[in-house]
C-alpha cells in the first residue's frame, strides 16, 4: 500500500512538472527575441482550392526550413525567410499526389524549393500581425500578404528547446505563379493555411 502510495505521489508531481513546462506563454510580449530556426516537424503548409465546384480539396507541404529574426519590442524589424521542397506536397489521392510533382503543374523537377522571404512586419493587435513579402513559386515571385497569429512561446518538454509558434493565412492565384492547369473548372484561388513553428537558436 505504502508502496503503491509512494508511485502515485511521484507520478502525479512528475504530471505537473510536465504540464509547468509544457504551459506555453500566449502573450506576444513575453516573446524571447532573438534568432530561431523553423523546426519542420510541427511546421505545415496547408493549401485549399475549390475542386470542380464540389469541395474545398487541400493538400500539405512539409519539411520547411528557414529562419526568424524576432524582437517583440521592434516588431518591424522581425526578418523570416521559410523554404519548402516542393516534392513534399501530399494529398489523399496517391495519383494526384504523384502528378502534383510533374511539369504540368508544380515541375519539382525544375522548380524544387517555393520561398517566401519577408519584407514587412506590421502589428495590428497585441497577438496578430500582418506579414508583406515575396512568395517564389514554380519559378515565379510575386507579393503575398500573410494574416499572422502568435499562438505561444515555451520551453518545449519533449527536446527542452524554447519554441514559438503561429498560424498565418493567405490567398495566392495560382495562375499568377503559372500553376493554371484546369483553371477555372479546378480554382485558381489557393487558400494557405501555415502552422509555424521555430526554435531559438541564441
Amino acid at each position: 500500500m505504502k508502496t503503491r502510495l509512494v508511485t502515485s505521489t511521484v507520478a502525479a508531481l512528475a504530471a505537473v512538472a510536465f504540464i509547468s513546462c509544457a504551459r506555453a506563454e500566449t502573450s506576444a510580449q513575453g516573446i524571447q527575441a532573438g534568432q530561431y530556426k523553423v523546426e519542420p516537424g510541427h511546421t505545415q503548409v496547408t493549401f485549399s482550392l475549390l475542386h470542380f465546384g464540389f469541395t474545398q480539396y487541400s493538400g500539405m507541404f512539409s519539411g520547411a526550413s528557414g529562419s526568424l529574426k524576432i524582437d517583440p519590442a521592434h516588431l518591424a524589424a522581425t526578418k523570416l525567410t521559410v523554404s519548402l521542397p516542393i516534392a513534399s506536397v501530399a494529398t489523399t489521392s496517391d495519383v494526384l499526389t504523384g502528378e502534383l510533382k510533374e511539369p504540368d503543374w508544380f515541375d519539382a523537377a525544375r522548380y524544387p524549393t517555393a520561398t517566401f522571404t519577408s519584407k514587412s512586419v506590421t502589428a495590428t493587435d497585441a497577438g496578430h500581425a500582418t506579414i508583406s513579402g515575396d512568395l517564389t513559386l514554380h519559378g515565379v515571385t510575386k507579393p503575398v500578404v500573410l494574416q499572422a497569429q502568435f499562438i505561444g512561446a515555451g520551453v518545449n518538454p519533449m527536446d527542452k528547446a524554447y519554441t514559438i509558434g503561429f498560424q498565418a493565412t493567405g490567398v495566392i492565384k495560382r495562375s499568377d505563379f503559372g500553376v493554371s492547369k484546369y483553371v477555372p473548372m479546378v480554382g485558381d484561388d489557393v487558400t494557405l493555411s501555415i502552422a509555424g513553428a521555430f526554435e531559438k537558436q541564441n
